[in-house]
């Protein structure tokens, strides 16, 4: 059974696989993108990303979501520029690894390449900055958490971008840790765990890791890679994770543990990854006063939990296949009525759910309860109440539930304890 250069074990194999083939092209991210109503891509901006009213509120819930995590693991948050001087990626070395990739524009004044300033590709350089603000004087002001949700712009080839899985302009849920070499290991066990938590509110509970080792294009000695890749293959060791040699594929300043997830599909996505950074500290001649009194050079840690938030995003849509988790989608109760003559009691049922704060919509439009029902699930919100005279009679709701054709009839207080108590459920 040899077919695209493919040989199947069995029939059954075969049918699994153009099966799963077909449920990839109806949870495409585009299309439901589209549907749905989550965001907008246009010739005017190509490799940018229009967030619409949905898609925008997806994306601030995902982000306060991290956001929560990686504060209780101690990290504080900043913002830093977009636009920075040449000067700054010649230290960094991204001048000379990774220019082709960055959108560099010449100063007005000169025209002159050499007083060039460029659009970030990344944040770490940014966040050296802010270490050498005068923040950090001691050991004891380490470990130094710094995160930021940073605006990066890389230079994709045309042909090479996708919908929201690759862009040239995209949010980082980017960190970088600075800290001894001491702490390399338990700082490695904090952002494992962090980046485990976050998998499973979205329901990842899959995870496989790739162990990246020195690049053919690197900064640094063989030296400093050594002790590089030993730090934190130490520390991967104590952080109980299992994982696979991915031969070549460290950043150039680094070596680099990759977290793959695998979503409700089994289609493997990598996303997370951790960083053990000797090079870039000494290249900007960073250091904080030891125990001993004397001057010690930190070791940058770079992570990303979910990675690209464009991306991240693109593989929830996919992923839950447009339906969101109550908590997550961005409109949660539609309260539709069947008669005109409700249209108060559902004003009243509007406001309780908004106060609870629960997103909802208001649809009293005379149109037939069978179109509205139908419209707002091929929406894929969660919950619609149905409002007829007995519901209102009664002080009532009658719920119906997104991919159930059932409805069950709930007092109007109780339902909006239980709809709020189901929101604060991140799962």
């Amino acid at each position: 059974q040899r077919i695209y250069g493919t040989v199947w074990p069995s029939l059954k194999e075969m049918e699994d696989y153009f099966e799963l083939v077909e449920q990839a092209k109806a949870r495409d991210h585009r299309k439901l993108g589209q549907l749905l109503n989550l965001f907008h891509i246009d010739s005017s901006a190509t490799g940018g990303i229009f967030w619409l009213e949905h898609g925008y509120t997806i994306f601030n819930l995902v982000k306060d979501c991290i956001g929560k995590v990686i504060k209780k693991y101690g990290y504080f948050q900043v913002q830093t520029p977009i636009i920075l001087e040449k000067s700054l990626w010649e230290i960094s070395g991204h001048w000379e690894k990774f220019m082709d990739n960055m959108f560099v524009i010449a100063e007005a004044e000169s025209n002159a390449k050499e007083n060039a300033i460029a659009i970030k590709p990344m944040n770490c350089p940014c966040h050296v900055v802010v270490f050498k603000s005068g923040a950090v004087k001691s050991y004891r002001d380490l470990p130094y958490r710094i995160a930021e949700f940073g605006i990066c712009h890389r230079n994709e080839s045309s042909g090479s971008l996708h919908g929201l899985f690759r862009v040239r302009s995209f949010t980082q849920d980017d960190g970088h840790v600075f800290c001894t070499q001491e702490q390399i290991t338990s700082e490695t066990i904090g952002i494992c765990a962090a980046i485990k938590e976050i998998y499973g509110i979205f329901g990842f509970s899959e995870i496989s890791v790739k162990f990246s080792d020195r690049p053919e294009k690197r900064a640094g000695s063989d030296e400093t890679w050594d002790i590089a890749e030993k730090s934190l293959k130490d520390a991967a060791d104590a952080a109980g994770l299992t994982y696979e040699i991915n031969k070549g594929e460290g950043a150039f300043y680094g070596p680099k543990l990759e977290f793959v997830l695998k979503d409700s599909l089994g289609r493997e996505w990598q996303c997370g990854t951790l960083q053990v950074d000797f090079v870039m500290p000494h290249r900007f001649d960073l250091s904080y006063i030891d125990s001993d009194g004397g001057k010690k050079t930190p070791v940058m840690l770079h992570r990303a939990l979910a990675g690209s938030m464009e991306r991240f995003i693109g593989i929830l849509i996919e992923h839950y296949a447009g339906a969101f988790p109550f908590w997550l989608a961005p409109v949660q109760v539609v309260v539709a009525t069947i008669t005109e003559s409700v249209s108060d009691y559902a004003q009243e049922v509007f406001k309780k759910l908004t106060d609870a704060g629960i997103r909802a919509v208001l649809d009293i439009a005379n149109e037939k309860i069978s179109y509205k029902v139908r419209e707002y699930s091929e929406q894929k919100v969660p919950i619609i109440l149905i409002l007829g005279k007995q519901e209102a009679e009664n002080q009532t709701v009658s719920i119906r539930a997104f991919g159930d054709n059932k409805t069950e009839t709930l007092d109007l207080d109780e339902s909006i304890r239980y709809f709020a108590k189901r929101s604060a459920e991140l799962k």
